[in-house]
């Protein structure tokens, strides 16, 4: 069976991994270099704490690959199992914690609800007196999203993917309603499915089969810090929910910090936008950072930084289906493609293969859902 992938970051190597595993005759186009879009510019979270069961069932499926993929496709990604650590300011996100709690350990998760005290011994630099409650998995962490890719792309042409980059994917072909192929800069190719992994660009390439998919493009800024005091490579991921910020430990005591502040957000063109990251942007951000870990003041140094793109929907929830005959939808992660990537690649090789997803019950995560107002709201994001 041929299939085209449209997209090289981590979703649609995962994807073609998958399906050549499977027997199928996979080619993967990629305008670009693989995996130097959102991918290369992920923070590499891989994490259980999610407000959803699917998110929940989409990160347990998914770090069953993590926790093994060093001797699965011989690359080691630096994981980092630190934890995540969630803070609630108020009473009110607090049981709501309580709740998601509950949900996560039901499916499996070892996440666990801390109150302050007990949440500055995961995290030495926390001012806990800001918070009334949190949430913290020790299963939690985060990788190297280039490793990864390498991993993946080392493992599919071992399987005789044909990986095409610098190559544009221009028109999607369709014949009396069924997706039967792609145009590209460089030549017509048929197949029997098409799979949409183009992440911030997905919306683009669905229209050129005439398909309305609401996933936009919308900009994310990390920067790296070097704190007054370094932070510890034992410390969680540390997140601030209510007020959209984060940090984990980099090398060398530095931080990585971003979050997304302010109610303006803009879809922008993925082919033309600002990867660098703006100081004043920067500035906010350890200034957020300031206000609940001690790692960081006034003095603290910003080395550097840049800017990526997440594939955002309506409800922060992926759109995974066959879209319409012939086309397959693996986008919409809305900042979570990352870790998603391999529950995902498997999920799109059983729709391919099988007709419907069994890995996962994503039967949600359809695109219809938006036009029936079933939208399933995530809000553990930043």
């Amino acid at each position: 069976m041929d299939v085209i992938i449209v997209g090289g970051g981590i979703v649609g190597l995962s994807s073609a991994y998958a399906l050549a595993e499977r027997g199928a005759d996979v080619t993967l186009f990629e305008r670009g270099s693989l995996g130097m879009e959102s991918t290369a510019r992920s923070a590499g979270g891989i994490r259980s704490q999610f407000e959803t069961p699917v998110n929940v069932d989409l990160s347990l499926a998914s770090k069953e690959v993590w926790n093994s993929f060093e001797e699965r496709f011989g690359v080691d990604i630096a994981y980092r199992k630190t934890g995540y650590l969630f803070l609630a300011r108020s009473h009110e996100t607090a049981e709501a914690f309580r709740e998601t709690v509950a949900m996560q350990r039901e499916r499996g998760a070892t996440s666990e609800f801390l109150d302050p005290d007990e949440a500055r011994e995961r995290c030495q630099g926390l001012v806990a007196d800001r918070f009334v409650g949190a949430t913290y998995d020790p299963d939690d962490g985060f990788a190297d999203p280039n490793l990864a890719v390498q991993g993946y792309a080392g493992a599919a042409r071992e399987l005789d993917v044909d990986i095409r980059t610098g190559t544009a994917v221009t028109d999607i072909l369709v014949e009396d309603g069924t997706v039967v192929g792609v145009e590209t800069d460089n030549g017509t190719h048929q197949s029997a499915f098409v799979v949409n992994a183009a992440g911030a660009a997905a919306r683009r390439i669905a229209s050129m089969a005439g398909l309305d998919l609401p996933v936009y493009p919308r900009r994310r800024q990390v920067a790296v810090v070097q704190p007054t005091q370094p932070v510890p490579e034992t410390d969680p991921l540390t997140i601030d929910l209510e007020r959209g910020s984060y940090f984990r430990p980099e090398r060398d005591g530095d931080a990585i910090v971003g979050g997304h502040f302010g109610d303006r957000d803009p879809d922008v063109d993925p082919s033309r936008y600002d990867d660098s990251m703006e100081m004043e942007w920067a500035a906010t951000a350890v200034e957020h950072a300031t206000d609940y870990a001690t790692y960081f003041d006034s003095e603290s140094r910003i080395k550097r930084g840049w800017a990526g793109l997440y594939a955002v929907t309506p409800d922060n929830h992926p759109v995974i289906e066959e879209l319409a005959p012939g086309f397959v939808v693996a986008a919409g992660f809305s900042g979570h493609g990352f870790q998603h990537a391999p529950a995902t690649g498997q999920l799109v090789a059983e729709l391919v293969f099988e007709g419907e997803p069994k890995l996962v019950d994503v039967s949600a995560l359809t695109a219809r859902r938006f036009e029936r107002g079933e939208q399933i709201v995530e809000s553990n994001v930043v």
